[in-house]
């Protein structure tokens, strides 16, 4: 599948909005957050807001949607991608760089016994230990042993990498909005059968709870892809069609796959439009999944692509 990007050449970013609404009924949840709950604000125009999913947790979804979690691999199209698998010392797998909360960065990575792949960043990144951090270089690196960090993001915060000075910013970001939302007020019991007037405090008895959800006029997703960042890497061809191609596949197939963001939160997209450089049609999930397996392979044939790297972890 050939895909166009000559549009996107010279743009700085590329900026997508997918308007969405509840897959049934009218109400939704919207993520929370400690000693805060749903985090309401008001617009600029002064109209009622809500943060319905995060940023962060936005990065995290768009990762799951491409893990294959029967198989222990990514999703059919992504197969072949560079990524660290971390086993236990009786050879049961126990977590990847994919998965990991702060990908390569992972305790479970650079904290253990096993310094193999702490030891191999040294090696590679040793020439910013004392320089100004080489981008390129450090793209290079991630490229080649974690893909997939380049588009989430990476902070190497360990001293022995140049200090904790190696930081990549996000290529692909994005946030869920709801614009004139109000609440829907609910609640329930939980109801004990036999002790209904048992001890609340060990989980016996009836216990009543408040519950708020929200209704809103109109529920956005935001997409950005930072084109420039991507560009910046310098990467040889064709790495930098491939990363907008990834970037553009994991959208596609969070809103397809992965809005189910909560128990009462499943949401469905209603149209998809590129608002940034105008006119530019995304491509559809099928395309993307088509032209994928062929980049990996030209990739691996350039050399810009490792085996998965293995890491044994046991506590120091």
């Amino acid at each position: 599948m050939n895909l166009n990007y000559s549009a996107l050449k010279s743009q700085p970013r590329l900026l997508l909005e997918a308007e969405l609404r509840p897959l049934q009924g009218t109400r939704f949840q919207p993520t929370g957050f400690p000693n805060l709950g749903a985090a309401q604000y008001e617009g600029p125009d002064g109209q009622a807001m809500l943060l319905v999913e995060s940023a962060q947790s936005m990065a995290n979804r768009l990762e799951a949607v491409c893990w294959d979690e029967a198989e222990g691999d990514w999703v059919e199209p992504l197969r072949g991608l560079p990524l660290v698998k971390v086993y236990k010392p009786d050879g049961e797998l126990l977590t990847n760089s994919v998965l990991e909360s702060h990908r390569l960065n992972s305790p479970y990575i650079l904290e253990g016994k096993d310094t193999s792949v702490l030891e191999r960043l040294k090696t590679e990144l040793s020439s910013m230990e004392k320089q100004p951090v080489n981008l390129r270089k450090l793209a290079e690196t991630v490229f080649r042993y974690d893909t997939n960090a380049l588009l989430h993001g990476l902070f190497l915060a360990k001293k022995e990498l140049a200090g904790g000075r190696l930081r990549l910013p996000r290529v692909l970001s994005a946030f869920i909005e709801a614009q004139g939302v109000a609440v829907a007020q609910s609640g329930g019991v939980k109801n004990d059968q036999i002790n209904p007037s048992g001890d609340t405090g060990k989980g016996f008895g009836n216990v009543p709870f408040h519950r708020e959800e929200f209704t809103a006029k109109r529920i956005v997703g935001y997409f950005n892809v930072d084109l420039a960042e991507i560009r910046s890497f310098g990467l040889p061809h064709p790495a930098e069609d491939f990363l907008l191609t990834f970037a553009l596949y994991k959208i596609r197939r969070l809103l397809q796959q992965g809005m189910r963001l909560r128990t009462a939160c499943d949401l469905e997209p209603v149209q998809v439009r590129v608002t940034r450089p105008e006119g530019w049609t995304m491509p559809t999930e099928e395309d993307l999944a088509m032209a994928l397996p062929a980049y990996i392979q030209r990739l691996k044939e350039a050399d810009l692509l490792a085996n998965p790297l293995v890491v044994k972890y046991s506590i120091k």
